[in-house]
C-alpha cells in the first residue's frame, strides 16, 4: 500500500514542477483548454438529449405504470451521463495527448532535463511518433470501452450499482489515465505499449495513486485543463523512476527504435 502514497507524490511533484517552470505551465494548457472545448459541448448535446435516448432505447416500458416507468428511465438516463463523463474523462486525456503531442514530449523532455542524468529521446520524425501515440492510445481506449460497458451493465444492481460500481470505475478510469500519461515519457525511451503495460502492472498501486486523484479532479471540466501539464511531468517523474529501478523489468525490442515497424 505504499505504493499508493508514492503515486501520489509523483502527482503532487509534477504539478509543484509544472507551476514552477511558467513558461511549460503556459504551452501545457492550449491543448487542454481546446479539447475541453470540444468535449464541455458533447457533454452538453449528451445532457440534452440523453432522457430522449433511453425513451427510445426502451419501447417496451411505455405502457407501464407510475412510479415504474419513471423510475427505470431517470435511473437509465443518469447512468448514460455518468458513462458519458467516464468516457469523456478516459477519451480527454487521450485526445489532449494527441493534440498536444509536440507540446508534451517537449515539456517531459525539459522535466527530464531539470532532474539530471540522460534525456532519452525517440529520434522519430513527428509524423511517426504522432501515429504510434494516435495507435496506442486506440488499443488502450478499446479496453476502456469494454470495462465501460461492463460496469455500465453492473449498474443495474441495486444498492451495488450505486455505491461500489461507481468506486470501481473511478478505478479503473485513473489506471487507464496514468497509462496515457507515462506513455509520453515511456514511448520516448523505446517501450512499446506491450512492455509499458507489463511495467504499470508490477506497480499497480502506484499506478492507482497517481491516476484515481487525477480522474477525481478531471470531472471538474476546469481542473482537467489546468492539471493536465503537472499531470505529464508527474508521469514523467514516475517513468523515470519505475525505469531506474533494480530488477527485472520489460526490456525493450532489440532493434533502434528509430528501425522497429510498429
Amino acid at each position: 500500500m505504499s505504493d499508493l502514497g508514492a503515486g501520489f507524490g509523483y502527482l503532487v511533484k509534477g504539478q509543484r514542477w509544472a507551476f514552477g517552470h511558467g513558461r511549460w505551465f503556459g504551452l501545457g494548457l492550449l491543448p487542454a483548454l481546446i479539447t475541453l472545448v470540444v468535449y464541455a459541448g458533447a457533454l452538453v448535446g449528451l445532457g440534452y438529449g440523453a432522457d430522449d435516448l433511453v425513451a427510445w432505447a426502451t419501447p417496451f416500458a411505455d405502457d407501464w405504470s407510475s412510479p415504474w416507468l419513471g423510475l427505470l428511465r431517470n435511473g437509465l438516463t443518469v447512468l448514460v451521463f455518468v458513462l458519458g463523463i467516464f468516457l469523456a474523462v478516459i477519451t480527454f486525456t487521450a485526445m489532449t495527448l494527441l493534440v498536444g503531442q509536440p507540446f508534451y514530449e517537449s515539456l517531459s523532455e525539459a522535466v527530464d532535463r531539470s532532474e539530471g542524468g540522460e534525456v532519452p529521446e525517440s529520434g522519430l520524425p513527428f509524423w511517426r511518433e504522432l501515429w504510434i501515440s494516435a495507435r496506442d492510445s486506440l488499443r488502450i481506449l478499446v479496453r476502456v470501452a469494454v470495462y465501460g460497458v461492463l460496469l455500465f451493465a453492473l449498474g443495474f444492481i441495486p444498492v451495488v450499482g450505486q455505491t461500489v460500481i461507481p468506486a470501481l470505475g473511478f478505478c479503473v478510469t485513473g489506471y487507464f489515465l496514468t497509462q496515457e500519461l507515462t506513455a509520453v515519457a515511456l514511448q520516448r525511451r523505446g517501450m512499446v505499449l506491450k512492455d509499458r503495460l507489463v511495467l504499470l502492472r508490477g506497480r499497480r498501486w502506484a499506478a492507482l495513486g497517481f491516476g484515481v486523484p487525477l480522474a477525481l479532479a478531471f470531472v471538474v471540466p476546469f481542473v482537467a485543463v489546468f492539471l493536465m501539464p503537472g499531470a505529464v511531468a508527474g508521469a514523467t517523474l514516475m517513468a523515470r523512476e519505475l525505469t531506474e529501478e533494480p530488477g527485472p523489468r520489460p526490456e525493450p525490442a532489440s532493434e533502434p527504435h528509430s528501425l522497429r515497424k510498429d
